[in-house]
C-alpha cells in the first residue's frame, strides 16, 4: 500500500542534496510506513480513495470499524447463509453511520451470524497528518542511523575500541508517544 512519505519529504527534512543515499531511503521508507501502520493497527491512507470491505458476526449493537476516520459508510450488507451471498440493509431504517462505528436502528442489535454482515466504506486521512509525519521522518532517521544491533567506535584519542550493543526493544520515546495517539483501540 501506500508510502506515508516520500522520499523528497525526507531528504528535505534531513538536508540531504545528493543522490548518494537514495537507494538506502528507498528501501527504508516502505519498511518505516509498514511498521507504523502495523504498530498503529491502521492504515491511514490506503482506504481515503479506495473502498474498505469488513465482514462481522453481529452479535452486538454496534459494529466497530477498523480504519478511522470514517468519511463516508457506503453500505452495510446482511448474509443469512454464512456470506454467501448477502443483502444491502437500509441507512437509517436498519442501520446509521455513528463516527467509526455502525449502529443497528433495531434495539436488540445485529443478530448473531457467521460472516453475517458486510461493510463498505472510505476513512483516513488525505494527507498524513504532520505530527504523525514528524515521527516517520524521524524513524527512518533512526533506522538510518541505527542499522545494526552491535556499533563500534573508537574513542577520541585513544586506540580501544568501544563496542555498544543496543538492546532495548522499544521505539524512541519522541517517536513512541506520537504514534501512541494514533493506535487503533478496537481490541
Amino acid at each position: 500500500m501506500a508510502n506515508l512519505i516520500t522520499r523528497a519529504e525526507y531528504k528535505a527534512y534531513a538536508n540531504i542534496s545528493s543522490t548518494n543515499q537514495d537507494t538506502e531511503i528507498d528501501a527504508i521508507i516502505p519498511k518505516v510506513s509498514q511498521l507504523v501502520k502495523t504498530y498503529c493497527r491502521r492504515s491511514f491512507i490506503d482506504f481515503v480513495d479506495e473502498a474498505k470491505t469488513e465482514t462481522f458476526e453481529g452479535g452486538y449493537g454496534t459494529l466497530l470499524l477498523k480504519e478511522t476516520p470514517v468519511t463516508q459508510v457506503i453500505s452495510v450488507q446482511k448474509s443469512t447463509d454464512y456470506g454467501q451471498t448477502y443483502t444491502k440493509l437500509t441507512k437509517f431504517t436498519n442501520w446509521a453511520p455513528s463516527g467509526d462505528y455502525v449502529v443497528s436502528i433495531d434495539p436488540r442489535g445485529f443478530e448473531p451470524l457467521v460472516n453475517g454482515y458486510k461493510v463498505t466504506y472510505f476513512a483516513g486521512y488525505e494527507s498524513v497528518p504532520e505530527d504523525l509525519k514528524l515521527a516517520v521522518l524521524d524513524l527512518v532517521t533512526y533506522y538510518r542511523k541505527n542499522d545494526g544491533a552491535i556499533h563500534s567506535s573508537k574513542a577520541p584519542g585513544t586506540n580501544a575500541v568501544q563496542i555498544e550493543y543496543i538492546s532495548t526493544t522499544s521505539l524512541p520515546a519522541h517517536i513512541k508517544r506520537v504514534l501512541d495517539m494514533y493506535v487503533a483501540d478496537y481490541v
